[in-house]
């Protein structure tokens, strides 16, 4: 089909795939819950770590079967409307956009924080704010100039993330990994239910498949590359971490692998280090504007939210009103501060989102299903399994916020029948 200045820009290759999922991954997860983890069950966290990436991956599989076959923005969103029925993708667009959005203002104010630490100008919010406007520029003038300052990004990331696991592999200790399951299995249960939502990320992939070169094939071999990249790389940086400072160590620092970086002695490591946690930071929040504007955009085409998300910039190809849109709200957040209880949610909201994945995933015919039906069985096995060990706060804020969405989205369609 021809392409016209209605349509989204089909750019992204292969590779801008991996690095929009990998830029979404390696962010806050790597830096802070590891040491969150680690405090909940020493070091058998690493365990917990093998599982959250099992559990991903029957997720992740999902997701790529699915983008492959309805390679259309919002990802989860169109999924539940076409395989299930308007409750269910309602559901997964509502949801995935208030964690997203919550979550984007946290991630700014985190950028800040780091990145003052390297150049103490102005103060941590000033960089906050040039952050969000930076990137909501870059996203505003096209998704290949996006793409491509993303895998700078993420390049810088990881880059450092390999040089912080050389330099560690000669200072770590056998005996930091003593008593090895302090908690049991309880400790690792919890531990993997963090360390699940730290792999999410790949889901961005597929909410931005309208604008993948041959989704058919690109979609599934990215969510693939993705997760088992992010799953390698996390394993080698909690390993390091572990032989050189101990889980202790880790549990007692909201940056633990800033505190693994101090106790080296390899040239700048603690610069470097900091710097990686500087871009996984922006690289998260690239991400974050990315997919909530593609959701945005999915949903003003179905009524959901104001039809006026659904138009497409006539030179850039990009759903310019919801960048801005977006862009305008996580700066509102990053000066005022993410309301805490939709951030305490976004675990809840995430397995929500990835439960209809794996129904839709089960609902698509029979030719259409890859990996068959024991993927989607076993991911949605694992979403409920975690989201039953969730405090009971947290389930209740989520259907709160839930059933808010619902009550907006009547009215709404009242207001503005389609």
């Amino acid at each position: 089909m021809k392409e016209s200045n209605k349509e989204l820009l089909r750019a992204l290759t292969l590779k801008d795939a991996v690095g929009v999922g990998l830029g979404a991954i390696i962010g806050a997860g790597i830096f802070v819950v590891t040491g969150v983890a680690a405090g909940v069950s020493g070091p058998a966290f690493l365990a917990g770590l093998i599982v959250a990436g099992i559990i991903a991956t029957f997720n992740a599989l999902s997701s790529a079967q699915l983008a492959g076959v309805y390679p259309h923005s919002g990802g989860t969103y169109e999924y539940g409307y076409r395989l299930l029925n308007p409750a269910f993708g309602f559901s997964a667009g509502w949801m995935f956009l208030l964690s997203k959005l919550s979550a984007a203002g946290v991630v700014a104010i985190g950028f800040g924080s780091y990145f003052y630490q390297l150049a103490p100008v102005g103060s941590p919010l000033a960089i906050s704010i040039a952050a969000v406007l930076l990137l909501t520029i870059a996203n505003y003038f096209g998704i290949k100039k996006a793409g491509t300052l993303n895998l700078i990004i993420v390049s810088v990331t990881l880059l450092s993330l390999i040089y912080l696991v050389f330099s560690g592999i000669p200072a770590a200790s056998a005996e930091n990994f003593k008593p090895f399951a302090p908690f049991g299995i309880s400790g690792i249960a919890e531990a993997s239910a963090l360390l699940f939502f730290a792999f999410t990320g790949y889901a961005r992939i597929a909410t931005l498949a309208e604008e993948v070169r041959k989704p058919e094939k690109t979609i599934p071999r990215a969510v693939i590359i993705t997760i088992i990249t992010a799953i390698v790389l996390y394993a080698a940086v909690s390993v390091v971490a572990v032989g050189v400072i101990g889980a202790e160590s880790m549990a007692a620092s909201k940056s633990p692998l800033q505190v693994v970086a101090e106790a080296l002695s390899a040239p700048a490591v603690k610069t470097v280090t900091t710097i990686g946690a500087s871009t996984a930071m922006l690289g998260v929040l690239l991400s974050q504007i990315l997919g909530i504007s593609r959701m945005m955009l999915a949903m003003g085409r179905r009524n959901d939210l104001p039809t006026f998300f659904q138009s497409i910039h006539r030179t850039h190809r990009v759903p310019h009103i919801g960048i801005i849109i977006t862009g305008a709200i996580i700066l509102l957040l990053t000066v005022i501060g993410s309301f805490e209880f939709i951030v305490r949610a976004a675990s809840f909201t995430i397995l929500l989102y990835y439960s209809v994945t794996n129904i839709a995933a089960l609902k698509q015919p029979r030719n259409e299903q890859i990996y068959g039906k024991a993927i989607p069985v076993l991911g949605l096995a694992g979403c409920v399994l975690m989201s039953v060990s969730l405090p009971l706060n947290v389930i209740i804020t989520g259907l709160g916020l839930l059933l808010a969405g619902f009550l907006l989205r009547f009215l709404f369609h009242k207001l503005t029948p389609a």
